[in-house]
C-alpha cells in the first residue's frame, strides 16, 4: 500500500485540531480518547509498528490496540477523521 502525499492544507488542518485537541473545555471519555489516539498515530505516523505492550501495561496495550485497529487506513483519511472527531467535539 503506498499513501497518496498529502496536502499542505490537510497537514495545516491536521496540526491545528492537534493543537486544539488540549484546549477542550470537556474532557472526552476513555473511548473517546482512545479513538483520537488511534486516529492521531495512524495520521502522524502511518501504520501501527512495535510489539503489543505485555497484559500489565494496561494503558499501553489500549493505545497500541487502537492504533492498531487503524492498520491500512490511508494517513489522509485517518488525518480528516481525527479533524472531524476534534470538530465534532468542540460544538
Amino acid at each position: 500500500m503506498t499513501d497518496t502525499p498529502l496536502s499542505a492544507e490537510l497537514q495545516t488542518a491536521f496540526d491545528a485540531a492537534v493543537a486544539h485537541s488540549k484546549t477542550l473545555t470537556t474532557r472526552p471519555d476513555n473511548q473517546t480518547l482512545l479513538q483520537l489516539y488511534g486516529l492521531y498515530k495512524q495520521g502522524s505516523a502511518g501504520d501501527v509498528s512495535g510489539e503489543r505492550p505485555g497484559l500489565t501495561d494496561f494503558v499501553a496495550r489500549a493505545k497500541w490496540d487502537a492504533w492498531a485497529a487503524r492498520k491500512g487506513m490511508p494517513r489522509a483519511e485517518a488525518m480528516q477523521a481525527y479533524i472531524d472527531q476534534i470538530n465534532a467535539l468542540s460544538t
